[in-house]
């Protein structure tokens, strides 16, 4: 499979970009994290390429994914034969929020 060209924008912290990022980890896919809370240009990029200014934004190969969470990535990446479907599990939650607070026991 030819390995896509993926673009994130991303914040550092945030439970939403961390899922996009247990994403690329769980299939091993190389990306470019552009950092959107520490780089005003870089949110100005975003904005623009996606026409809206929520966070994450990922680009799969010239393709738009705007406002996303790890779980729709993934759900894009396997429809779109990007990635072959695998039973490994994300290494943090994909579908968090940002204010989301987990405890570990």
């Amino acid at each position: 499979m030819t390995t896509p060209n993926i673009v994130c924008y991303l914040k550092p912290t945030c439970g939403w970009s961390q899922g996009v990022r247990a994403i690329m980890r769980k299939y091993d896919l190389p990306f470019e994290d552009k950092d959107v809370i520490n780089n005003p240009d870089l949110y100005d990029e975003m904005v623009e390429k996606s026409g809206q200014g929520l966070s994450p934004c990922v680009v799969v190969n010239g393709h738009m994914l705007a406002d996303v969470s790890g779980d729709e990535v993934e759900a894009y990446l396997l429809q779109a034969g990007l990635v072959e479907p695998t039973e490994l599990a994300a290494d943090a939650p994909t579908n968090q929020a940002c204010g989301a607070h987990h405890h570990s026991h």
